[in-house]
């Protein structure tokens, strides 16, 4: 797991650990020590983290303009053991709604496990972003994970469809993805 990095192609369009408004500002990384780990395992030293034993996460982009935020996950997400939404909540999103981001685009493709419990966190989470005007994706998260998603009722407050990974994040500046994402969400939710 040490050799999977979050996605670096955008770091010169956005910085989190150089963005004031961001809960990572000022942040210092290195390339060499290795000092995070998920269970047994190193992971890579750009993962930041927010308060979970088992989930890392990396700000890809926040742009306070157009309001949205691209937030990339690596690891097991336990809500069930550490109440990782509760977390990601009151670390990261709490602080990024604050300074207005509405849009959240949640990248899932290094979230390998995911243990359910209760709703209240995505609830209030939705009921914040949908009042504003905006919504949450869960973007390229594996099969099972979503499965289990599923099954806990979260397709109520995260939206994602086959669609919606069709995307071809990698290939596209944060922008594009923002408003392709944008566009298809408008035609899934009600």
């Amino acid at each position: 797991m040490h050799d999977i990095e979050p996605y670096w192609k955008w770091k010169e369009i956005y910085d989190a650990s150089s963005d004031p408004d961001s809960p990572f500002y000022g942040r210092q990384y290195s390339e060499f020590e290795y000092s995070n780990k998920i269970y047994n395992y190193y992971i890579h030293p750009q993962w930041d983290e927010f308060g979970s034993k088992t989930l890392y996460l990396k700000i890809l982009m926040a742009d306070y303009d157009l309001a949205y935020a691209i937030i990339e996950l690596m690891g097991e997400w336990n809500d069930a053991i550490e109440n990782d939404v509760m977390n990601l909540k009151r670390e990261i999103i709490d602080q990024l709604q604050i300074n207005g981001i509405r849009y959240f685009i949640l990248l899932g493709e290094n979230v390998f496990n995911f243990h359910a419990s209760d709703d209240c966190y995505y609830e209030e989470w939705w009921q914040e972003v949908s009042e504003a005007g905006g919504w949450i994706v869960a973007l390229q998260f594996r099969e099972h994970v979503r499965e289990e998603m599923r099954r806990a009722g979260l397709q109520t407050y995260l939206a994602d469809s086959p669609e919606l990974d069709e995307i071809p994040w990698r290939k596209m500046k944060p922008e594009a993805v923002f408003q392709a994402v944008n566009l298809l969400v408008q035609r899934i939710l009600p």
